[in-house]
């Protein structure tokens, strides 16, 4: 059974929230977990990245089963690449939300695999019983400084333009996306997020609110406490989903 949570906030600092994201369900109960961290000018984020979750979830609503990682894969390209059109044209309609654009990060989850798209820096990560990874790379500069070896991880921490990226929905007419599948199993943790959690609770304290004995609920606010506790200067998004092998799930 598959048990999960999505939690926003839109932090200690902003005015606004321009994240978003949710979890539904398709027409064989399977789920689709996705997390947006809008971009742009006058809350023109918020814009961008409510019609990407909106544009999903109505498509997802209609789709039947997923059986096949290759289904899975087909079905997040295919509709990512249509939704970056809708924002992009939208864009260019409105000067108002000139320039918006937003990250996404999505997980069809079925009851043999995950597979996750994701484009910016918004994350996945796994836990599972090999321990606790991420999934994702960044689209960023700071990401690209780093695998080019220029910077260190830990330089890259503390960069003063961190937060530049190098890949978003919906700012050009097409975009290239990241797509992973993995295993999922009874006991596995999936967890996607925006920036304003990844960048304000480092991964032991990400894997230690997953394995703590509590509700899926706690584990999410526990998360987000933890991350307006350390700053909270940006907004801080996240599902969790978790394979249970009872139905209470934990």
């Amino acid at each position: 059974m598959m048990n999960a949570v999505f939690m926003t906030d839109k932090g200690k600092v902003r005015i606004h929230n321009e994240d978003n994201g949710g979890i539904f369900i398709n027409q064989d109960g399977q789920h689709l977990a996705i997390v947006a961290d809008g971009m742009g000018g006058h809350r023109a984020g918020d814009v961008a990245s409510e019609m990407t979750i909106n544009s999903l979830k109505d498509e997802w609503e209609k789709t039947e089963k997923i059986e096949t990682a290759e289904a899975a894969k087909e079905w997040l390209t295919t509709k990512i690449l249509h939704v970056n059109k809708l924002v992009f044209e939208h864009s260019k309609q409105n000067t108002d939300c000139e320039g918006m654009g937003t990250t996404v990060v999505a997980a069809i989850c079925t009851d043999l695999f995950a597979t996750v798209a994701n484009i910016g820096d918004s994350r996945g990560y796994i836990l599972n019983e090999v321990g606790f990874q991420q999934l994702t790379e960044d689209h960023s500069l700071v990401n690209e400084l780093v695998r080019s070896g220029q910077i260190s991880k830990e330089d890259a921490e503390h960069h003063p333009r961190k937060n530049v990226l190098t890949r978003a929905l919906g700012t050009e007419e097409t975009v290239a996306m990241d797509t992973k599948t993995i295993m999922f199993e009874e006991g596995d943790f999936l967890l996607l997020c925006s920036d304003g959690l990844s960048n304000k609770v480092t991964e032991d304290e990400l894997k230690s609110a997953l394995t703590h004995n509590e509700s899926l609920e706690d584990k999410a606010t526990g998360l987000i406490t933890l991350a307006n506790e350390n700053g909270g200067e940006d907004n801080i998004t996240l599902v969790i989903v978790y394979y249970s092998n009872v139905s209470e799930g934990r």
